[in-house]
Formats: C-alpha cells, sequence, structure tokens
C-alpha cells in the first residue's frame, strides 16, 4: 500500500515542539503567539443559536439551510460588495482548511496539472497540490506564470503570514489575466474584515470582477472574526459552475456542516457588533506588540491586515525563535510559510491582554 503521506512535508508544527518546551519553562509561563488560535470567548448570540439548534437528530444537507444561505448571500452583499449572488453562487464548508487541502482533488487535478500560490504563503495550498498528484508552483507575480498546465490560482489577500493586501488594482488585473489564460481563481481571503493600514478588497467585488463570477471563486471564516476556530464554519462563494460540482461531490462525501454550526453561522453572520468588539480588542494587542518589538530591535515588514506582525532581525528565523522561546515567548519561523520567510518569524496577536502585557515586558 503506498503511503499519501509519503507525498507530503513534514507537518511544520511538529518542529516547534523543543522551542515551546523552552518557553514553557519561564517562570511566568509561556506566551504563545504562534499558532494564531483565538483565544476570546464566542460571543453569547452565537452560542445561544448554537444550543437553540442541538436538538438536531436528522442529517443536515451539504448545500446548508435556506437560512444559511441567504445569511451568505446577503452577508457577500453587505460585506464584500457582491452583487446578484444567488443560492447556487454559495457553499458551506467544514473549516477552510479543509477546503483548501481536498479542492485540488475535487476539482480533478493530478500528475501534470499546476496548483500556485504565493511564494510566501499557507502550508495547505502545497499540500492540497501534494495530495493529488499536482505540480505546487510559487509565484510573486502570478501573471508572469506559465497559464500552459495551470489549473488552480491560489490569491491569498490579506496574506498568511505577511499580512500584504492586494489591491483592486491589482486583483483586477490578475483576474482578467486568469479569465484571459481560462485558469481557475481561488481567494482565501479569511482575514478581510481585519484590515489595519489596509482596506482589504474581494475578488467578488464587481470593480474586480465586472459583476460576473464566472471563474473565480471567494474562501471566507469564521475562525477569526467570531471566534468560531472550534466551531468549524467557513463557506466559498463565486462562480456557480464551480460550486455545483464541488456540491455534488461533496455530498457523495458526507462534507456538511453540522446543523448547530450552520444555525450559529447564520447567527454570526447577522451581527456586526461583534465583530467590531472583535476588532478592538485585536488592534489594542496589534499595536502593544509591535511597539515593544519594534523598540527591542525588530524590524516589521507588511502587517497591514490579518492577525499577525511578520517581524525579523536580519538573521535565521530559528535563532530568532530559540531566542525569543528563552524569554517564554513562542513564535511561528517565517520557513514555515517558503524559503522567502527564512530570515523573519510570525507573531500572532491572538493571545490574551495579560498575556500579550506579559509578552510586552519580557521584550522590555
Amino acid at each position: 500500500m503506498s503511503a499519501v503521506s509519503s507525498r507530503l512535508p513534514v507537518f511544520p508544527w511538529d518542529k516547534l515542539e523543543p522551542y515551546k518546551k523552552t518557553a514553557l519553562a519561564h517562570p511566568d509561563g509561556i506566551v504563545d503567539l504562534s499558532v494564531g488560535t483565538p483565544v476570546d470567548p464566542v460571543p453569547a448570540l452565537i452560542q445561544e443559536a448554537l444550543v437553540a439548534a442541538a436538538d438536531s437528530p436528522g442529517y443536515p444537507t451539504v448545500w446548508g439551510t435556506k437560512e444559511l444561505r441567504d445569511a451568505l448571500t446577503g452577508w457577500c452583499g453587505r460585506r464584500l460588495g457582491a452583487v446578484d449572488l444567488a443560492d447556487e453562487n454559495v457553499l458551506p464548508v467544514v473549516g477552510s482548511k479543509e477546503l483548501v487541502a481536498w479542492l485540488p482533488t475535487q476539482l480533478g487535478l493530478g500528475a501534470g496539472d499546476v496548483v500556485a500560490y504565493p511564494r510566501l504563503a499557507y502550508p495547505t495550498y502545497e499540500v492540497g497540490a501534494r495530495l493529488c498528484g499536482a505540480t505546487p508552483v510559487v509565484y510573486d507575480d502570478p501573471t508572469r506564470l506559465e497559464p500552459a498546465g495551470l489549473k488552480l490560482l491560489w490569491l491569498n489577500s490579506p496574506s498568511n503570514p505577511t499580512g500584504k493586501v492586494l489591491g483592486k488594482d491589482e486583483l483586477t488585473r490578475i483576474v482578467a489575466w486568469a479569465r484571459e489564460h481560462g485558469v481557475l481563481v481561488f481567494s482565501d481571503e479569511c482575514y478581510l474584515e481585519l484590515g489595519w493600514e489596509a482596506d482589504p478588497v474581494s475578488v467578488l467585488h464587481p470593480d474586480v470582477c465586472g459583476g460576473s463570477y464566472e471563474g473565480i471563486v471567494a474562501v471566507h471564516s469564521l475562525s477569526k472574526r467570531s471566534n468560531l476556530a472550534g466551531y468549524r464554519a467557513a463557506f466559498v462563494a463565486g462562480d456557480a459552475a464551480v460550486l455545483g460540482e464541488l456540491l455534488r461531490i461533496r455530498k457523495h462525501g458526507g462534507m456538511m456542516t453540522a446543523a448547530p454550526v450552520q444555525a450559529a453561522t447564520v447567527a454570526a453572520l447577522g451581527d456586526d457588533t461583534h465583530v467590531a468588539e472583535q476588532r478592538e480588542r485585536y488592534a489594542a494587542r496589534r499595536a502593544a506588540l509591535r511597539t515593544a518589538l519594534e523598540a527591542h530591535g525588530f524590524r516589521i515588514e507588511h502587517s497591514e491586515a490579518s492577525l499577525y506582525l511578520w517581524a525579523t532581525r536580519d538573521e535565521p528565523c530559528w535563532e530568532t525563535v530559540a531566542y525569543l522561546a528563552e524569554k517564554g515567548v513562542l513564535v511561528a519561523p517565517g520557513d514555515f510559510y517558503g524559503v522567502a520567510g527564512e530570515r523573519f518569524v510570525r507573531v500572532a496577536f491572538t493571545a490574551t491582554d495579560e498575556r500579550v502585557q506579559a509578552a510586552v515586558k519580557r521584550l522590555g
């Protein structure tokens, strides 16, 4: 039996374990700024919606309830500026990582096909390509890629790990190029509501896509904006033909969002107040950590959006990881996201206010 795992790189987070042990040994405990997992409470109205739907003995549908599809199309119109979205233009998924990892397989890609993604990027884009036997290719400017064989183009704005934002004109140019060459675009926009020094734009905005969703799909998640990482609540929106194919495949695979989570998603997307409150928490943590890091001799690049600071001391990233671990602060090495990040670290500001202040004190 051939081991599929042999196609994959070593799971990156396992490499961080020795440094985590060092940080845990700090007298005042660890400040974990590595993974970027939410730590604040799930908003009460979302918890209440989940509990109210707890008596759900029947199977949920892969497409989701009508209430959920209305919530998805409504939010995309209100928040992204998308126009004329119908039920066929949206599809709930079981967390965005599942979608990213299995999308190339579900699109029928394989040997000889190319999946492209940014040179500095979330590792799961590469994993998805390798799972189906496709060729992963990185880019600086996607329009300089050879279009022959390129079947899936990943965009990521705001970027994980750098926080870089692609402007409206840049997105418009890329979408036009992809359509000209028949390349399917999936835009990972999971951090879109967390712009700090820029206002991120979706590929679904009419100024970018011209009011047509042909060849483009946006990926969104409630993990960060609503603290729902534990719920695995995400969705895709865009080209109805692409989503229809995914729906047919996912029905066979039983890839359905749990009914209580569907109800919670409806509540989350219908309320903007909790999103604004969470943004304020993150903004304060971001400002405190950025000030402390820069005063400590770090340089911050990009980081105009998302939940991370892309920081460097102009040394190999693992030296920086080790240095901060001795101070009880755990961060992610930049080479997790590609060799171009080998002199950077990614610093998440998803710790509690108390832990962020502990990090600030140690850096001081």
